[in-house]
C-alpha cells in the first residue's frame, strides 16, 4: 500500500449492479461552478497569492511543509486501518475523515498548547494534532471506554455523538476563560448537518453577545448523511454569521495552507477580544458518513471524481515537488512510517481488554448519588444471577 492509496476509494459495490446514485442526484460542485473561498494552493499544486491571509503562513518553513504533510498521510493511513478494523467486526462502527485532513491538520496546527478543542467524533487529525495517541481514539468505537484520554491533558475533549452540542460547551468554556482574564481560544468543530440544529444557533447567540473568544469550524463536506447541504440552507453556511453580528469567512477546506491561515487569523481575533467567528470550510467526504452508511445510494459517481481531484494530499505534494521542498527518500520513510502504524493501531485494538461492567456507574456524579447506587446494586444482582445458573447446571 502506498501512502496515498486510500486516497480515491471507491465504495465497493455487487459484482453486476449498477449505481442509481447518478439517476437521482446531479453532480454537483464541478468545477467552474465552485464558490468563491480563500485558497492558497489551487488543486494543481500552485501557490496563490492572497494580500489578506499571506501574512498568516509567511513564518511557514519547507519543514513545516513536510511536517504538514505527514500529518496528513499518516492520518489517513490511521483512519483507513480503523476502517479495516470495522469491516473485520474489530469496531462497532467507524467515522471516516477520508477527504477532510488538510481541514483538521491545517486548523490544528494553528492552535496553542493552551486553547481548548471540542470536537465531534470525526477530528481524528485535530486529535493528532493535540498529541491524542491515535489508539485511544478506538476504544469508544470498540465499546470498552467512554472515551480513553483526559481532556485536560491535551486540551482536547471527549468526542461528542450528539450533533452540535459540543457547540455550547465550547462557548461557555470561552465565556469562562475571558472571565478569568487568559488569552487563549477555544475552538469548536461541527458539520453543516449540525449547522442546522437549534444548540448551535444558541451557542452563536451567546459567543456574540458575551464577545466570547471561540472559533466556530464547520467543516461543510457537502452531506449530512444522505442530505445535501442545498436542502438545509438557502445561503452559504459561513454567512449564517452576519446574522448573529460576527464574521464568517469560507476557506477551501481542501487546501492546508489555507486552513492554517484562516484558522490563525480567527484564533488571533478571539485572543485579541474581538469575539468569535465562523470558519466554513469547503471540503468532501470522501467516504461514507460511517461504516453503516451505503453513499452510492445517494450520491453520483460524478460528484466523487470531481473531488478525488481535488485531493489535499496530492495538493500539497505537488506543491513540495515543484518547490523542491523534499525528495523520494522523505516520501519512502514516509511510507514505512504509515506501515508501521498502521501495524500498532491493530495490534492496540486487539488487545484491549474488556471494559469493567461497573464502571459505568464511576464518575456520573462528583459526589455520589443515591439512585445511582440504587442502579448499581441492581447491576451487580443481574450480573450475580449468571454466575447463580451457572453454578446451578
Amino acid at each position: 500500500m502506498t501512502v496515498e492509496s486510500t486516497a480515491a476509494r471507491k465504495p465497493r459495490r455487487s459484482a453486476g449492479t449498477k449505481s442509481t446514485a447518478g439517476k437521482r442526484t446531479p453532480a454537483r460542485n464541478t468545477p467552474g461552478t465552485e464558490p468563491q473561498l480563500v485558497q492558497l494552493l489551487t488543486p494543481e499544486g500552485e501557490r496563490v497569492k492572497n494580500a489578506e491571509y499571506d501574512q498568516y503562513v509567511a513564518g511557514v518553513t519547507p519543514d513545516d511543509l513536510r511536517g504538514l504533510y505527514r500529518d496528513m498521510v499518516l492520518t489517513r493511513r490511521f483512519d483507513a486501518e480503523a476502517t479495516s478494523l470495522q469491516r473485520q467486526g474489530e469496531l462497532g462502527l467507524w467515522a471516516s475523515l477520508l477527504g477532510q485532513e488538510a481541514a483538521q491538520i491545517g486548523s490544528g496546527r494553528a492552535l496553542r498548547d493552551d486553547d481548548y478543542v471540542f470536537p465531534t467524533y470525526r477530528e481524528h487529525g485535530v486529535a493528532w494534532c493535540r498529541g491524542v495517541d491515535p489508539t485511544n481514539l478506538l476504544g469508544m468505537f470498540r465499546g470498552v471506554n467512554n472515551g480513553g484520554w483526559d481532556p485536560n491533558g491535551n486540551n482536547f475533549h471527549l468526542y461528542t455523538i450528539v450533533i452540535g452540542s459540543q457547540t455550547l460547551h465550547a462557548t461557555g468554556y470561552a465565556m469562562g476563560i475571558a472571565k478569568d482574564g487568559a488569552d487563549s481560544a477555544v475552538i469548536a468543530y461541527f458539520g453543516d448537518g449540525a449547522s442546522s440544529q437549534g444548540d448551535v444557533a444558541e451557542s452563536f447567540t451567546f459567543s456574540a453577545v458575551y464577545n466570547a473568544p471561540v472559533v466556530f469550524f464547520c467543516q461543510n463536506n457537502q452531506w449530512a448523511i444522505s442530505e445535501p447541504t442545498e436542502k438545509q440552507t438557502r445561503v452559504p453556511l459561513y454567512q449564517r454569521a452576519q446574522g448573529f453580528g460576527f464574521p464568517g469567512v469560507r476557506v477551501d477546506g481542501n487546501d492546508v495552507l489555507a486552513c492554517l491561515a484562516v484558522t490563525r487569523w480567527a484564533l488571533e481575533r478571539a485572543r485579541r477580544g474581538e469575539g468569535p467567528t465562523l470558519v466554513e470550510a469547503y471540503t468532501y467526504r470522501m467516504g461514507a458518513h460511517t461504516t453503516s452508511d451505503d453513499p452510492t445510494k445517494y450520491r453520483a459517481d460524478e460528484e466523487r471524481e470531481a473531488w478525488e481531484a481535488k485531493d489535499p494530499i496530492l495538493r500539497l505534494r505537488r506543491y513540495l515537488e515543484a518547490s523542491n521542498h523534499t525528495d523520494e527518500g522523505f516520501f519512502a520513510e514516509l511510507e514505512a512510517e504509515s506501515e508501521a502504524l498502521g501495524r500498532r493501531v491493530r495490534e492496540a485494538v486487539r488487545a484491549m481488554p474488556d471494559p469493567d461492567h461497573f464502571a459505568i456507574f464511576e464518575n456520573a456524579y462528583a459526589d455520589g448519588h443515591a439512585l445511582v447506587d440504587e442502579e448499581r446494586a441492581q447491576f451487580a444482582a443481574y450480573q450475580a444471577s449468571f454466575a447463580d445458573e451457572e453454578g446451578g447446571n
